[in-house]
């Protein structure tokens, strides 16, 4: 037993390891508090040092939650019904405006399976390209239950044109990170809009990694989502789930 484990340690090192270097494009960035990034946030310092007033935002922010995530709904969704692709401007502004529109990809339920109006979110883990989480999606409208799959902020179509990865999802820029992760929960709160303007009732999400983190704080936030499902957790939150939509 002690050989057959050590065996599977090392296969599992070198596995994470091959996937870890795979990529040869990152880019190591320098360290910045972003003060730039918080001037259309809800909560405002005063504070004159960068430190200072990030920690005193962040510490604002979550005091206020309700309101630093708050929105005021777009009014501007646009969906394709033969490519069954949904656009929106996302209600969040940000300093590239790729990555201000939000783009999506629905998968209808299967009418055959279909019990309800049932639909759910479906949020890709950092990096992932546009057609990640595609079979996922399919799959789950073949049980009856509609999907929608969102492009995360600065990914893929939102991706600003200097870069070939999302590093402004997750940076060391400090207060890009938390707008970006301002503008994912903002964001998918409106596509559960969109979603019950076509009907859908009972609504959850699924989130994978980062797609967690914003998923979680999503459905912290809104009382709409019933039913959630974390993959891969990210580090920090809680794995919460109702079970599946029944």
């Amino acid at each position: 037993m002690e050989l057959l484990r050590d065996w599977y340690g090392r296969r599992m090192n070198a596995w994470e390891m091959d996937l870890a270097t795979r990529s040869t494009d990152r880019v190591v960035r320098p360290f910045d508090w972003g003060v730039d990034w918080t001037t259309g946030w809800p909560v405002q310092s005063s504070e004159s040092d960068p430190e200072l007033r990030i920690r005193e935002l962040n510490k604002l922010a979550i005091a206020n939650s309700a309101s630093f995530f708050g929105y005021k709904p777009p009014e501007d969704f646009r969906f394709d019904a033969l490519a069954n692709t949904l656009q929106f401007t996302s209600p969040v502004n940000t300093h590239y405006a790729e990555n201000n529109t939000v783009h999506g990809r629905f998968f209808p339920a299967n009418p055959r399976f279909k019990r309800g109006e049932k639909a759910v979110v479906v949020l890709p883990h950092w990096n992932a390209s546009p057609q990640q989480h595609v079979a996922l999606c399919a799959a789950i409208a073949k049980t009856g239950i509609s999907a929608l799959r969102i492009s995360l902020p600065c990914h893929d179509k939102r991706m600003p044109a200097e870069l070939t990865r999302a590093d402004y999802a997750v940076s060391s820029n400090i207060a890009r990170t938390i707008d970006a992760t301002r503008q994912a929960v903002i964001d998918v709160r409106s596509c559960f809009d969109w979603l019950q303007q076509q009907g859908y009732k009972d609504l959850g999400i699924v989130g994978t990694s980062l797609g967690s983190c914003y998923g979680f704080l999503a459905s912290a936030h809104d009382e709409r989502i019933r039913v959630y499902v974390f993959n891969h957790c990210s580090t920090g939150n809680s794995l919460r789930s109702h079970g599946p939509i029944h």
